[in-house]
């Protein structure tokens, strides 16, 4: 069982016929509480309903919230999805709301300080505050796990670059990669060739990209992993991609071998996918068999 920090956005996920709770570090964070670590998450929420609904269920699912802070004059987060015809989700989001406005704060510091592992976004560096107290936190993580999201108009290349320079890890989807490659000044069609060009530039030993239905490859320690993704018939992509970073992080941090924590982390990720929502109920046992049969 490892200690874990997710920095980040909270939020509600508005879809046309309905709402659920999400935001990419609470999504990690829920599965990584699911797959048996002590997790907890550092985020702020408005003085509201929304925000209140949020707290019960994080609380509710396991997930430690001595440092979700209140914010009384922003309101909680909320993201408008839309859905195309394979499931595929475009976003709009909110702003300026209470996850903009994330405070450093003894418990975060001392909670940072304690874990195996802090995940942070590079969506929550939108806006000044919150970018400065990530900054703070780095400054005393002990293995640091980057996330890129990137929502346009909501990044810059030069915060970018500054995130990819601190971070341990880090995780794209096979589009962000290349598109941040050339924002570098780099273009090249082969993926390998472009994780080993932002390994080099940015001094991080650890990348992995996520390929959608076509699986993931992991760049570990100088070496390549692969996986050809699994078959399913998807019923939304909405946190898929932030269980795959839960299962493939819970899985290196538990020492199991880069390739075992590929397989099982895009096994993960289909079996999101084929679900609605971001955050349904699967068992690790589910996962492997789901892999073997597959």
């Amino acid at each position: 069982m490892k200690n874990i920090v997710c920095f980040g956005e909270v939020l509600w996920d508005v879809f046309p016929t309905h709402k659920k709770i999400g935001g990419a570090p609470l999504n990690v964070a829920l599965r990584l509480q699911s797959l048996n670590n002590n997790v907890s998450i550092i985020t702020r929420i408005g003085a509201d309903t929304k925000g209140t609904e949020i707290a019960n269920f994080i609380k509710d699912n396991g997930v430690n919230t001595e440092n979700i802070q209140i914010d009384d004059t922003l309101e909680t987060g909320a993201v408008d999805v839309i859905l195309d015809q394979t499931g595929s989700a475009t976003y709009t989001i909110n702003h300026n709301r209470a996850w903009d406005n994330l405070q450093v704060t003894d418990t975060a510091l001392q909670a940072t300080k304690q874990a195996d592992a802090f995940i942070f976004g590079s969506l929550v560096a939108r806006d000044l505050t919150s970018r400065t107290t990530l900054f703070k936190l780095l400054e005393v993580a002990n293995y640091k796990i980057l996330d890129i999201n990137l929502r346009a108009p909501h990044y810059t290349n030069a915060v970018l670059k500054e995130l990819m320079a601190v971070a341990d890890f880090i995780k794209f989807n096979d589009d962000e990669i290349f598109e941040i490659a050339e924002l570098m000044h780099f273009k090249s069609e082969d993926l390998e060739e472009t994780i080993r060009f932002i390994a080099k530039q940015t001094g991080t030993a650890n990348i992995c990209v996520t390929k959608g239905s076509h699986g993931a490859i992991l760049y570990y320690n100088e070496t390549f992993y692969h996986n050809k993704g699994y078959h399913v018939k998807v019923a939304d992509t909405v946190g898929a991609g932030d269980s795959f970073l839960a299962a493939i992080t819970n899985k290196l941090l538990k020492k199991n071998s880069p390739q075992e924590a590929l397989d099982f982390a895009c096994a993960m990720g289909a079996l999101v996918a084929s679900s609605e929502g971001a955050n349904p109920k699967i068992e690790t046992e589910t996962v492997h068999q789901f892999m073997k049969q597959s």
